[in-house]
């Protein structure tokens, strides 16, 4: 075990077969502290040739991509073609507790080195299998990349503009993959915990494809109970029925959402409140309303279609959103909806979202040193916060074979 780790999985070793669907698993493991070792092949994973890279100069060590997946692991070559290879490899999983793979189906079998040959020798490891699509299934050998995990299994379908003309947007960043590391990491937290009560590992099968199905907020249930078709909105969710825009361009120019309008009367008043520090409060004609709304309660959003009042109340909410958001700058308009409760969210680039005060307060920027390189580089950071279980990045991604000796060694082979 890699004793410099730290965190709340720091007693965790994972071995990770390096794979782009597995490789953000692997990446939220070692970053909560586990000792994860990732495995490449002879002249490294073919992830260290994708772009960005540093300076725009191509290069192994160089992949802005690899860096950003691959954080706070070990890492090693083993060539699992070679006899010596698997060997190596079944050494390294008898010190570990969690094998993590997404080979193509039938690979590791063929090599003698699959989940059920390993957890005959080791009843208490826990393996991870990730695949496109369930092994063992009629689409099991199908071919798949992020894009096609999210087209077929529905968040594309709901992701877009109200001008149905244009085509679906896929959503960036490998949400199809990502979206299936969630669920395995989730799954085997719950088998770490089973393990520790009963002494005993499982076999975790993710099937990628279901992930997205299954995360599809109401596209998927909605089909299956009322066999209706959601609707993919401008920056809403999608719907059987049309919602009202919510996306607003402010005084200076920048986008924003609106996001929820009032519902609680609470949220009424804190408008018209708003509305009154902004002078906008004598000009605006449905300010009777808001004064109906803040006397209540709860709105009851199941009347909308069928009482007026309702209705007209709950739109006098979404109205004043609206002329709040264009009467003042968008990051005014932002940071003041967050102020009063409501969740109303300015439109970023990716570069402004690293910028954004509240961003960095909540120490999302992360300086991660390379010395190989001589300097620090600034990293998203944590996912997550948890109070008790502190985050961090260990240390930048392996260097190609980096850790060779120093993991080797650990089962016996020295330097080799």
């Amino acid at each position: 075990m890699n004793s410099s780790m730290q965190g709340a999985l720091a007693d965790l070793r994972v071995i990770e077969l390096s794979n782009e669907r597995s490789v953000f698993a692997g990446k939220l493991l070692a970053d909560m502290g586990a000792d994860v070792i990732l495995v490449e092949p002879p002249g490294g994973d073919l992830m260290r040739s994708y772009a960005p890279f540093l300076e725009d100069e191509a290069g192994p060590e160089r992949s802005l991509y690899f860096w950003h997946y691959n954080t706070s692991k070990r890492g090693i070559v083993l060539d699992l073609e070679a006899e010596d290879g698997r060997r190596m490899l079944r050494e390294l999983v008898e010190t570990a507790d969690v094998l993590l793979e997404s080979e193509p189906p039938g690979r590791l079998e063929a090599l003698g080195i699959d989940a059920a040959s390993l957890r005959a020798e080791r009843p208490d490891l826990i393996t991870v299998s990730m695949a496109p699509f369930m092994r063992g299934g009629p689409r099991e050998h199908e071919q798949a990349t992020d894009l096609t995990l999210l087209a077929g299994g529905g968040p594309a379908w709901s992701s877009g503009y109200d001008d149905h003309s244009l085509p679906p947007v896929r959503g960036g960043g490998n949400q199809g993959y990502q979206t299936g590391c969630h669920y395995a990491v989730m799954a085997l937290m719950v088998a770490v915990v089973s393990r520790d009560i009963t002494g005993t590992g499982q076999h975790i099968d993710v099937d990628m494809h279901a992930a997205q199905n299954v995360t599809n907020e109401a596209g998927s249930y909605t089909w299956l109970v009322a066999q209706e078709t959601v609707q993919r909105q401008t920056g809403r969710h999608a719907g059987v029925n049309p919602s009202a825009p919510s996306q607003v361009q402010c005084s200076d120019g920048r986008w924003v959402n609106t996001g929820v309008p009032a519902r609680q009367g609470r949220d009424y008043r804190a408008l018209i409140d708003w509305l009154g520090e902004c002078g906008l409060l004598e000009d605006f004609a449905a300010a009777p309303l808001l004064e109906l709304g803040a006397g209540q309660g709860r709105i009851d959003l199941s009347q909308i279609a069928t009482n007026p009042e309702v209705r007209e109340t709950f739109q006098a909410g979404r109205d004043a959103l609206v002329l709040l958001a264009s009467s003042m700058p968008a990051y005014d308009f932002f940071s003041g909806g967050q102020d009063r409760g409501f969740q109303v969210g300015i439109i970023y680039s990716p570069e402004e979202v690293m910028e954004d005060p509240h961003f960095i307060d909540r120490g999302f920027r992360v300086e991660v040193e390379h010395p190989d390189l001589g300097r620090s580089f600034t990293y998203p950071g944590a996912p997550y916060l948890f109070h008790d279980s502190p985050w961090q990045i260990q240390r930048r991604a392996p260097l190609l074979g980096e850790h060779q000796a120093e993991v080797l060694d650990e089962i016996g082979y020295g330097a080799v």
